[in-house]
Order: C-alpha cells, then sequence, then structure tokens
C-alpha cells in the first residue's frame, strides 16, 4: 500500500458522519440500490414461495417424506454454502475490478471461479456417495420407531442420489450468475432463476403426483424436478453471458487464453480460503444445531422445516440488502472513493434493519396460517408457528450481523469475516445448543429461542468491527 493510498484510509477511517448521512441517503443512492437489490428480491423471493409450494407438495405424500426432504436438504447445504464461499473470495476482487474498469481483471476472477467450483464439486459427490448414508442417520432420533427409521433412511438416500446429479449446473450457475451480480447487472439470473423456478414447480406438479401421463414418483420426482430446472437455467446464463449483443462484455473472450496471472492468483486464493472454510464451518455449525434440535424428535425436523421455509420467504429482502452492500461498497472501494463507502456501508445497514420491521410484523402475522396448508399433524404445525414467532422477532438482529458480514468482506478482510461468522457459531451457537439439547429438560422451542438471542454478541462485534473501518481497503489499486 504507497502512502497516498494510506493516507486516502486514514482519511475515510477518520470521517465522522452525521447521524442523517448514516442512516438516509439520497435519491440517486436509492436508484442505484434498488437496481442492484430489486432483482435479487424478487428472484430470490420467487425462488423461496415455489420452494414452499415444493415443500407443500412433498408434505402432501407425507411427514415421513418431507422430514426427509429436509433432512437431504441440510446435507446438501453444506455443499451449496462451500460453493457461495469459494467464489466470494473472487468475487470481491471481481466486484472491484468493475469498479475500477479492468474486465481481464473481471475475466481472471471468473476463471479462478470455474477452477474452484469444479474442484468442489467433484470432491462434494465424491463424500456424499459414500458417506451419505451415515450423515442422514445422524439426524434420525435414537427413539424413533424401527419402521419410521428405515422409511426415513430410504427416502432420504434415494432423494440424494438425484439430487447429486444437479449439483454441477448448479455450481456453474453460480459462477456465472454471481459475476453478473458483481457487475452491478442482475436481470439476466433473475430471469434464468424464474424460469427455472416455473419449470421446477410444473415437474414437480407433473411427477410427484404423477399427473398426465407421467410416473408418480413421490419425493424422487421432487429430486427430478430439481435437476431439470437447474440445466435449465444453467442453459439460459450461460446462453446470455455469451451472446454476441450482451451486456455482459467480460464474459466475451473468457475461455481464449485460459488463463489467470501468477501474480494475481495467491491474492485471490488468500481472500478465498478464509470465506470457503467459513461458509464449510457455519453451514455444518447449522447442520449441527439442526441435528441438536432433532434430539427432541423428528416432529421437530418437520416443525422447522415448515418454519424455515416459509420465514426464509420473508427474510429474503433484508438478506438481499445485505448481499447488495457487499456489491455497492465494494464498487466504491474499488474505484477508490473510501470515505463514500464508509457512508454507504452505515446506510445499507439502516436500509436493511428498517425492512425487517415490515417484513418481520409480515411474518408474524402470517405465521398461524401457513402452517396449515401442510398435511401434518396439528402439534408439528402448532410447534411451526411458535418457531415463526420466534424468527420473525429475532430478524433485526439477524438482518444486522448479516449487513455487517458483507461489509467487511467487500474489503477483503476475509480472515476476520472468518473469525465474526463461522467462529461465532462454533465458539458460542453450537456449544449452547450442545448443552441445552443434551443436558436440560427444555423443549426445542426454548433452546432455538435462546440460540437465536445469542447474535445479539454477534451484532455487538459486528458494529465494532464496521465502526473501526479495518475494513476499508482499495485491493485493486495496484492491480
Amino acid at each position: 500500500m504507497n502512502n497516498f493510498e494510506t493516507g486516502n484510509r486514514q482519511e475515510a477511517i477518520k470521517y465522522r458522519f452525521t447521524l442523517r448521512e448514516c442512516l438516509f441517503g439520497d435519491a440517486v443512492f436509492y436508484r442505484r440500490v434498488a437496481m442492484v437489490v430489486l432483482p435479487m428480491i424478487i428472484q430470490n423471493t420467487l425462488s423461496n414461495i415455489v420452494g414452499l409450494l415444493d415443500n407443500v407438495m412433498v408434505g402432501q405424500v407425507g411427514t415421513l417424506p418431507m422430514s426427509s426432504v429436509a433432512i437431504v436438504n441440510q446435507i446438501l447445504f453444506v455443499f451449496y454454502l462451500c460453493i457461495w464461499g469459494s467464489l466470494a473470495g473472487a468475487g470481491i476482487f471481481s466486484t472491484q475490478f468493475f469498479g475500477k474498469g479492468d474486465m481481464d481483471g473481471v475475466r481472471y476472477a471468473i476463471r479462478f471461479k470455474l477452477l474452484t467450483a469444479i474442484t468442489i464439486f467433484t470432491i462434494a459427490v465424491i463424500v456424499l456417495y459414500s458417506f451419505g448414508p451415515d450423515l442422514v442417520s445422524l439426524y434420525i432420533s435414537s427413539d424413533t420407531p424401527d419402521a419410521d427409521r428405515a422409511a426415513t433412511l430410504g427416502y432420504c438416500i434415494a432423494y440424494l442420489n438425484i439430487m447429486l446429479v444437479g449439483l454441477l449446473p448448479f455450481s456453474l450457475t453460480q459462477v456465472y450468475a454471481s459475476a453478473m451480480r458483481e457487475s452491478g447487472r442482475t436481470t439476466l439470473p433473475m430471469v434464468a432463476s424464474m424460469v427455472a423456478m416455473g419449470v421446477n414447480f410444473v415437474f414437480n406438479a407433473l411427477l410427484i403426483f404423477g399427473l398426465l401421463f407421467f410416473p408418480k414418483m413421490g419425493v424422487l420426482g421432487a429430486a427430478t424436478a430439481t435437476v431439470i430446472s437447474r440445466f435449465t437455467e444453467l442453459f439460459i446464463v450461460v446462453a446470455g453471458a455469451h451472446r454476441r449483443e450482451s451486456a455482459y462484455g467480460f464474459f466475451h473472450g473468457l475461455y481464449r487464453n485460459f488463463r489467470i496471472p501468477g501474480s494475481l492468483v495467491m491474492p485471490i486464493l488468500t481472500r478465498s480460503l478464509p470465506l470457503l472454510c467459513n461458509e464449510f464451518l457455519w453451514s455444518v455449525a447449522q447442520a449441527t444445531l439442526l441435528q441438536a434440535y432433532s434430539i427432541r424428535g423428528i416432529a421437530v425436523i418437520a416443525a422447522m422445516n415448515i418454519s424455515g421455509t416459509i420465514s426464509q420467504i420473508f427474510n429474503e429482502v433484508f438478506l438481499s440488502i445485505g448481499n447488495s452492500a457487499g456489491i455497492i461498497v465494494g464498487q466504491e472501494l474499488g474505484a477508490d472513493r473510501l470515505v463514500s463507502a464508509r457512508r454507504t456501508a452505515w446506510r445499507m445497514a439502516a436500509l436493511s434493519i428498517m425492512s425487517t420491521f415490515v417484513m418481520g410484523a409480515l411474518l408474524a402475522i402470517a405465521a398461524p396460517f401457513i402452517p396449515q396448508i401442510y398435511n401434518t399433524e396439528p402439534e408439528i404445525r402448532t410447534l411451526a408457528t411458535r418457531f415463526i414467532w420466534v424468527v420473525a422477532a429475532c430478524m433485526p438482529i439477524n438482518a444486522y450481523a448479516n449487513v455487517s458480514y458483507f461489509t467487511m468482506r467487500s474489503g477483503g478482510k476475509t480472515a476476520i469475516t472468518f473469525l465474526f461468522d463461522s467462529c461465532f457459531s462454533w465458539a458460542v451457537s453450537v456449544p449452547a445448543a450442545y448443552v441445552l439439547s443434551r443436558f436440560t429438560a427444555l423443549p426445542a422451542l426454548s433452546v432455538f429461542m435462546i440460540i437465536n438471542m445469542l447474535e445479539i454478541i454477534k451484532c455487538i462485534i459486528g458494529f465494532c468491527l464496521v465502526r473501526s473501518g479495518v475494513w476499508v481497503r482499495n485491493i485493486v489499486k495496484s492491480s
């Protein structure tokens, strides 16, 4: 870092903002945010609504199939986050290169993503195919009747084996879609996702229930529909990216002279590995938390599956704002507008928290009604409603922790985000859940509420780190 950049960064760190500057932006700011965040919200909300409908369809088959799908999806969630985490390191460079106007740099970052995604996909398929039954068994409570245990295990393995086919198109789609979002142009990934959701929904109905001339496949039909939709989404984003008149010019020549400068490999790698480790450990922590709750019985998994699917729809607004904060703040850093980057970070945090007051209230109102559409026992619906109320109450806490994470990541401080995110989960959340679930008689709902409230500690840490300005860095200035 040269003296000019050091001085520029120190000026950004020392700059004091008024309360109004921190909370509110001008019309230009909100237009810019809307261009990035609205397509994300639309895409992800529709995806979650389709996921809810899929969940309801599987739920019509029975509680055990629904619980089986929930178990497998929790295991696959580890893979999904590993892909997102591994791409995020290169994405920091891609975002800042785009802010700088360096399209060759953007291409280098995308090539790094491609190699990383294929490597992780290969490892994941080997591990999941070889150890799938052992992983699934961890989620089936010891007091589950033998017949239910055998049925659940059978559903899980059959569903998992089909889902493995869809991991490759998922991985490649994330490489293309993430690069598009990092450029601030999020329309094509949104369109591709919406078409894929439509395909998924139609084939779910056809294959789960055997409509028209299609076979009745139950949970296997749900997995097959997902795989078909993922290949559809991949085709759309690849075709759109490489189209001659494409707005995504940085994809042109991507595979020509496929190379990454040696001087860029280590900087990307040193930021990618902490993020990959973070997403892996965080997702494993979430899987471990579900396993801790599952000690209270298979009904808890079913209720948490319902509450999680519904809550995700309402959480999507603050999750998308947090993700957008990483993109917009990252572009400001890449353009060397460091003071503006800090101001933008606070405004995005304020926007994220304010959105949760609306979405949290709507979620709390919807909580007693949506679980009623599931074909499951009344006590499971009641438990799901109570889980949803906890999520709604804790939404502002989770929103601030989320936007803090993306803000710090935008400046390439991936080691700090690793400590902030996954290390917190393993040092605080997982041990607390383990002790409460195994050494107390507290019901699963009480354990869930306590674990969520512990996120307040994480918010305090995030506030201190963001306020310190340790993340305010232009990492592509001399690249």
